[in-house]
């Protein structure tokens, strides 16, 4: 007991040397502990130190930080600063920190180092990050970093960039674990403890015939509770998640979500392991993905505030003209009604309430069915059981809508009849919303055009045009505006 007590004691670090006393005070300093970002006053800091010269201190500053802390104060700070801490920072800017960098700033960056300097970072990271870091330089720039890599590492980031960009190919990391079935669990074991070259984590072993086709799995609860002699055949899970080495990011990602997976294997065409995807790359996705489609539905590009404004305004810019070109369209609608509101000036007051309102209906069902489409919830199998659900939806809201701005537009203007206009164009242009609201993002997806770009476009133009042509036109035909 008491030799037992020793190894313990020999293996074991006593709780004190664990964390150091000063570290908390540190990063209290830094970090705001509410929202675990770096405070305002630190930031500042940090940029006083940079004007005045004083590397030395903003090193001082930023070493006890962890590399996404470090990689978040470079968004914070101003763009023109972002070289300059670098340069304070040297050591500090290792593979860790460009991992965790927004995709701007590293761009930035990596044109400030030469190909040697980024060939070094690439060897630090793990395939996919290297991947990132290298494929947005041009193709000079990318053969004479990956002229500087040794040749097995050259061989990993060439083989991610033959793959077309945000497929599992470029995603997958080549560090797998794969030994051969007949294997017993206490060889695997002992393989595990020899080899110096494994992954730095893993949490499954993947098990592979002699042409290296993946025929099942085993997670490592498994094999620790599992005595030495039980083979790997006996105990690995055979039914198994297989991504194609070609599968869009997104739809690995959603694979993930479905099956609740921690790791996946990567197969070529031929059926071969070639590599693995593990959850922490799929959070990236899902967040990159959902923040995509929802920017895109507004057209605002990537939204990232660190992207350059010229870039930024081109992008918006070009979809607020197509914008104006379908507001002219709906203009044009108001235009064949011009003698009506000039006799009745009335119409001209609430026709951009019908048209406002089925505005967002329409944007209300689009976001929906977007997201539905992006999930895979909505298919052709339930395409029309959707349709159906949102035509009542809209009929129910425009019914609703329609008597309360009718009931009002009565009282307030002392005119039914008006009323009744304005309340039966509110259920016409809510019908019409809703199903443009699924009708458009449906279709341009069986064209295979990115609904999330496009669709809001179409829907607001609909809801514009119906809005003022079922207003005016009930107006004129209801003998209303003379």
């Amino acid at each position: 007991m008491e030799r037992d007590q020793d190894l313990a004691d020999t293996l074991l670090p006593d709780a004190d040397d664990l964390v150091p006393a000063a570290e908390p005070s540190r990063h209290a300093e830094s970090l705001d502990e509410a929202d675990n970002t770096l405070r305002p006053s630190f930031v500042r800091k940090v940029s006083e130190a940079l004007e005045n010269g004083e590397d030395e201190a903003v090193y001082n500053l930023v070493e006890p930080l962890h590399p996404a802390d470090i990689a978040d104060l470079f968004e914070l700070i101003d763009r023109d600063d972002r070289v300059l801490l670098a340069r304070a920072i040297n050591d500090l800017m290792g593979g860790e920190v460009f991992a965790e960098l927004n995709d701007h700033v590293r761009e930035l960056l990596v044109d400030e180092l030469d190909p040697d300097e980024v060939a070094d970072l690439a060897e630090q990271m793990e395939t996919d990050d290297a991947v990132a870091l290298i494929e947005d330089l041009d193709e000079e720039d990318q053969q004479a970093v990956l002229a500087e890599m040794e040749p097995e590492d050259r061989a990993a980031i060439e083989s991610a960039l033959s793959y077309p960009e945000e497929t599992a190919g470029r995603l997958m990391s080549r560090d797998v674990i794969a030994v051969p079935e007949a294997m017993t669990v206490g060889d695997l074991i002992d393989f595990l403890r020899r080899n110096d070259d494994l992954p730095t984590e893993f949490w499954e072993v993947f098990i592979v015939d002699p042409k290296h086709h993946p025929l099942g799995t085993c997670q490592l609860a498994w094999i620790l509770r599992a005595p030495r002699s039980v083979l790997l055949s006996d105990v690995m899970k055979r039914d198994q998640t297989l991504i194609p080495v070609t599968m869009d990011q997104e739809e690995v990602a959603l694979r993930f979500q479905k099956y609740a997976l921690i790791s996946a294997a990567v197969v070529d065409e031929s059926g071969r392991l070639v590599g693995q995807i593990t959850v922490d790359d799929i959070v990236h996705i899902i967040q990159e993905e959902a923040s995509e489609d929802i920017l895109r539905l507004s057209g605002a590009g990537d939204g990232d505030i660190n992207e350059p404004i010229l870039l930024t305004v081109r992008t918006r810019l070009t979809w607020l003209i197509v914008n104006l070109g379908t507001a002219l369209v709906a203009a044009s609608v108001v235009g064949l009604f011009q003698g009506a509101i000039a006799r009745f000036a009335l119409l001209a007051v609430l026709m951009p309430i019908v048209s406002g309102m089925g505005g967002n209906a329409g944007t209300q069902t689009l976001a929906v069915v977007v997201r539905a489409i992006a999930t895979n919830q909505l298919t052709s199998s339930n395409t029309v059981r959707m349709i159906l659900r949102e035509f009542r939806i809209a009929a129910t809201n425009g019914a609703t809508l329609g008597l309360l701005i009718g009931a009002g537009t009565a009282l307030l203007f002392g005119n039914p009849l008006l009323g009744a206009v304005i309340g039966a164009a509110m259920v016409i242009n809510n019908l019409v919303a809703g199903l443009a609201g699924i009708l458009v993002p449906v279709t341009l997806d069986r064209l295979k055009v990115d609904p999330a770009v496009s669709s809001a476009v179409f829907v607001t133009m609909a809801t514009d045009v119906m809005g003022f042509f079922s207003f005016l036109g009930l107006a004129v035909l209801s003998g209303l505006a003379g």
